[in-house]
C-alpha cells in the first residue's frame, strides 16, 4: 500500500476529494428528491387553495431531479480520469521494473506469472479506486451526516438508526471481507493456473498437436476453466444472499422510520406531510450505503495483486543506468578482466559461477564451452552487466562493468535474435537511429547477406515479415549480426548463434563473423567444439569453474578428454 497506493493518492488528492464531493452532492441530490416528492405528493392530496404553497417543492423537484443525474456523471468523469491517470503510471512504473530483467526475466518468473500481473492485477488495482475508495469514503460521509441530522431531531432515535444503519456499514462488509478472502484469493490462483497452462499451450502447440495430445491438453485447460467457474459461482451465491440480508435491513429501516415520524407527528414535532418525506429519502440514503459491502469484500484481491507487482519490484538486482555516466574508453585497447567472480541465483544452493577469473585482451577471440548447467549464460549476463556479481569484480581497463555500457561498449547477439515486422533497414536502425542506407549496406556486406538484400525487390527497404520469416535460419542471424556490427562496440558476446543450422551454414557463419569482427573482441558461448580451432583460447567450464584453459592447440595436446569431444563434434 505504501508503495502502489498511498502515493497516488498523495499526488491526486484534489481530484479524490472534488470526486467524493461530487458522490455526496448526488447522493444529497437523490435523496432530497424523494423527500421533496414525497412532500410534494403529501401537500397536494391535501388540495392546497393557492398553487403558490406548491411552487416552491415543485422547483426543487425539477432542480434536484437535475442535479441527481449532473453530479454523479461530474464524479465519474473525475473518478475515471484520476484512475486513468493513476492506470497509466502503473503500466510504466512496471515496464521500468520488467524491461531491466528482459533478458532474464524468464529465469525467474513463468511466463503465465508476468501475463497475470499485466492483465489481471493492474487491471484490478484501477477498481480500488472505482468501486473501494471513492464509494467507501462517500458511504461513511453520508452515514455519519444522515445521524448527526437525526441528532437534531431525536438522539435515542439516532442512535438506534447508526445501529441498524451500521449493519450494513460495518458488519456486512466485515463479514463479506472475512467469508469471501479465501475465495477470492484462491479464484485469482486458478485464473493465474489458466494462464499458465494456456501459455504452455500455446508455446508448446506443435509438440502437443504432433504427439497426438490435443484432447488431453484441451481436457486439463477445460477442468481448470470448470474450477474457475465453479469459484465464480460460489462467490455469486454468497453475493445473492448477503443482498438480500442487506435489502431485508434496508426494509427494516424504512419500517422504523415510518414508526417514528408517525410518533413525531403525534407529538406535533414535525406535520403530517414530512412522514413520507422522510420514508422515501432513506432509499436514497441506503443506496449510498449498500455499495460498501463490494468495497470491503475486494480488498484481499488488491493486496495480492500489490504483491505480486512488489514481487517484480523486488527481484529486480539490475543497475539502474539513467545517471549513468559513461566514462572514455579506448575501443583500440580494450582489456575485460573477471577477477574471483561468483554469482548464485535465488531459488539454487550453489554458486552457478563460482570464483572465476581470467582476462580478455583487445581483439581476442573466445570460446566458452561446457554441457548445459554450467554457467555459460549467466556468464554472458555478468560480462554484459546485466547482473552483478554476487563477490569479485569485472572491470573494463580497471573500470567497473556497468549495465550502462550494454549497447555502446558491449553488444550481444543472441541465439534467436528478434527481427521485426519493418525493413531490414529499420531492423538494423535498432543499433543505431542515425545509421545512413550506405552504413547499412556495410555492414550487411561485412555480414555476406549484402548480395541477397539487394536481390530483394526493395533493397534494405524490403519488408522483413514477423520473425523475419521470409529468411532462413542462416540469413537471419546474418541480418542479426550486421544489426550487431552497426553498434560499432569493441565488444561483442555471442550466445550459441549458430545453434540450430546445419554444420556447413554454422562454420560458414562463424567464418563470417570472425572475419567481420577481426578488430573487435568476441567471447561466443557454445555447446559443442566444432569450429573452437578458429578460436585464440578455449574456455572449458564445469559446475561453475574453469576446468580447462588455452588455446585449441595447446588443448588438443595436453587434454585427451578435450581431444576426445573436439574429434566427437567433428565428425558428428
Amino acid at each position: 500500500m505504501h508503495s502502489w497506493i498511498i502515493p497516488y493518492m498523495k499526488q491526486y488528492k484534489g481530484r479524490m476529494i472534488l470526486s467524493v464531493f461530487f458522490a455526496f452532492i448526488g447522493v444529497l441530490s437523490g435523496a432530497m428528491l424523494l423527500f421533496v416528492s414525497g412532500y410534494l405528493i403529501s401537500k397536494s392530496s391535501l388540495r392546497p387553495e393557492n398553487i403558490m404553497v406548491v411552487y416552491v417543492p415543485i422547483v426543487s423537484v425539477r432542480a434536484f431531479s437535475i442535479m441527481q443525474a449532473v453530479f454523479p456523471y461530474l464524479e465519474k468523469i473525475v473518478s475515471h480520469d484520476i484512475v486513468l491517470r493513476i492506470l497509466s503510471k502503473y503500466r510504466e512504473r512496471l515496464y521500468n521494473i520488467l524491461e531491466p530483467q528482459a533478458v532474464f526475466l524468464q529465469s525467474r518468473f513463468q511466463t503465465g506469472d508476468i501475463l497475470s500481473v499485466l492483465s489481471d492485477d493492474i487491471e484490478k488495482l484501477q477498481d480500488f479506486y472505482i468501486k473501494t475508495l471513492i464509494p467507501s469514503i462517500t458511504g461513511v460521509v453520508v452515514y455519519t451526516l444522515f445521524a448527526l441530522t437525526l441528532g437534531f431531531f431525536d438522539t435515542v432515535f439516532m442512535l438506534l438508526m447508526l445501529f441498524v444503519l451500521g449493519v450494513i456499514v460495518f458488519l456486512v462488509p466485515i463479514l463479506s471481507y472475512y467469508t469471501m478472502k479465501k475465495q477470492h484469493l484462491s479464484i485469482k490462483k486458478t485464473r493465474k493456473n489458466l494462464y499458465q497452462q494456456m501459455t504452455d499451450a500455446a508455446f508448446g502447440q506443435v509438440d502437443w498437436v504432433v504427439s497426438g495430445r490435443v484432447q488431453e491438453v484441451e481436457q486439463a485447460i477445460s477442468e481448470e476453466n470448470a474450477a474457475l467457474m465453479k469459484q465464480e459461482k460460489q462467490v455469486y451465491r454468497w453475493h445473492h444472499m448477503r443482498d438480500a440480508f442487506s435489502r431485508f435491513v434496508v426494509g427494516l429501516v424504512v419500517v422504523l422510520m415510518m414508526y417514528w415520524t408517525n410518533l413525531q407527528v403525534g407529538e406535533d414535532a414535525i406535520t403530517a406531510t414530512l412522514i413520507a418525506a422522510f420514508v422515501l429519502m432513506m432509499f436514497s440514503i441506503t443506496d449510498a450505503l449498500l455499495p460498501v459491502s463490494d468495497a470491503v469484500e475486494e480488498v484481499p484481491t488488491y493486496l495480492d495483486s500489490i504483491e505480486r507487482m512488489e514481487s517484480l519490484s523486488e527481484a529486480d538486482d539490475t543497475k539502474k543506468v539513467d545517471n549513468v555516466l559513461i566514462p572514455s574508453f579506448d575501443n583500440h585497447n580494450m582489456t575485460l578482466q573477471l577477477t574471483d567472480v561468483s554469482y548464485q541465483y535465488e531459488q539454487t544452493a550453489r554458486h552457478v559461477i563460482d570464483q572465476m577469473s581470467f582476462t580478455v585482451s583487445q581483439s581476442e577471440k573466445i570460446a566458452v564451452l561446457g554441457k548445459s548447467g554450467t554457467g555459460k549464460s549467466t556468464l554472458l549476463k555478468l560480462l554484459a552487466g546485466m547482473i552483478e556479481p554476487i563477490t569479485g569484480t569485472i572491470t573494463m581497463n580497471g573500470i567497473k562493468m556497468e549495465r550502462a555500457y550494454l549497447g555502446s561498449m558491449v553488444s550481444v547477439l543472441n541465439q534467436k535474435a528478434h527481427l521485426f515486422h519493418t525493413t531490414i533497414a529499420n531492423n538494423l536502425r535498432m543499433a543505431r537511429l542515425d545509421a545512413t542506407d550506405e552504413e547499412i549496406e556495410i555492414v550487411l556486406k561485412q555480414a555476406q547477406v549484402l548480395d541477397l538484400v539487394k536481390s530483394l525487390p526493395d533493397g534494405i527497404h524490403t519488408q522483413m515479415d514477423e520473425m523475419g520469416q521470409r529468411f532462413s535460419g542462416g540469413e537471419r542471424q546474418r541480418i542479426a549480426f550486421a544489426r550487431v556490427l552497426l553498434q560499432e562496440t569493441p565488444i561483442i558476446l555471442m550466445d550459441e548463434p549458430t545453434t540450430g543450422l546445419d554444420p556447413d551454414t554454422e562454420r560458414a557463419l562463424l567464418e563470417t563473423m570472425l572475419q567481420a569482427a577481426k578488430d573487435k573482441t568476441i567471447i561466443w558461448v557454445t555447446h559443442h567444439l566444432a569450429g573452437a580451432e578458429m578460436m585464440d583460447k578455449v574456455i572449458f567450464l564445469d559446475e561453475g569453474k574453469i576446468a580447462l584453459e588455452g588455446s585449441h592447440e595447446d588443448l588438443i595436446s595436453s587434454s585427451s578428454y578435450y581431444k576426445a569431444l573436439y574429434d566427437m563434434d567433428r565428425y558428428m
